[in-house]
């Protein structure tokens, strides 16, 4: 590894509040190399690890700091915890991009970004587990870097349990009110692709009182009709 890059990467996991000394960084560089740049070595392998990596780690954070959560509540909230779009948001704030080695094609999707940035961290803490001696200790980097980031997550989630799994929610109060299920009514209104109203989305409760919500995606954009409906007929935590 060059000089330069090696200092680069110091300083990124000093941004992340991890100290390096005198470690072997090579599980770092492989964990950034993206399969879109054509390097011998890619994320690949330590994107495989890095799952079990995450949700061990997310595990033991939720036991640690939430123990009297019931089992369900938990397997809930950790599936937030290690979703993409969870891994997406925080290589976002980590500005994790500065420093992946990506190819043409990848460094130019713009709507692919967030696919990239959430498996290259998940790479990451596969590489971090490696390069902090795997069973003997590689868990705590993990814990060091994200359990902030958790936290604050974790507090935001407890407070709005519904949040970011509208549909769910939705689908729960329906029923109980004895009012059947959904039904969601998705219409395409642009062919490009990651267009944030690309879907436009309309679900009705009993036959009637239709909510509307736009996405890239069929599915967000189911995810906020529901949200829109959850807000009309579900008063919002601490009201």
């Amino acid at each position: 590894m060059r000089p330069e890059r090696h200092q680069q990467l110091v300083a990124f996991l000093r941004s992340l509040g991890l100290e390096v000394g005198d470690r072997d960084l090579a599980p770092i560089e492989e964990a950034l190399s993206h399969t879109s740049a054509g390097l011998a070595r890619n994320h690949e392998r330590l994107e495989f690890l890095g799952d079990a990596v995450l949700r061990l780690a997310a595990a033991e954070f939720l036991q640690r700091h939430y123990p009297n959560l019931s089992v369900g509540r938990c397997s809930a909230l950790r599936a937030q915890l290690v979703s993409d779009r969870w891994l997406a948001e925080l290589g976002e704030h980590c500005k994790i991009e500065s420093v992946l080695h990506l190819g043409p094609m990848a460094s130019g999707d713009q709507a692919g970004r967030a696919t990239v940035r959430a498996e290259c961290c998940e790479a990451l803490l596969g590489g971090l587990y490696e390069a902090w001696g795997a069973g003997q200790g590689g868990l705590e980097p993990v814990h060091r870097w994200l359990s902030p980031h958790w936290q604050r997550s974790s507090s935001e989630l407890l407070a709005d349990p519904d949040r970011h799994n509208w549909k769910s929610a939705l689908q729960e109060w329906t029923q109980a009110a004895g009012l059947g299920l959904p039904h969601y009514d998705c219409q395409e209104r642009s062919q490009v692709h990651a267009d944030p109203r690309r879907f436009h989305c309309s679900v009705a409760i009993a036959g009637q009182a239709s909510h509307t919500g736009w996405g890239p995606s069929r599915r967000s954009a189911e995810q906020e009709a529901a949200r829109a409906a959850l807000a009309v007929i579900k008063p919002a935590p601490g009201a």
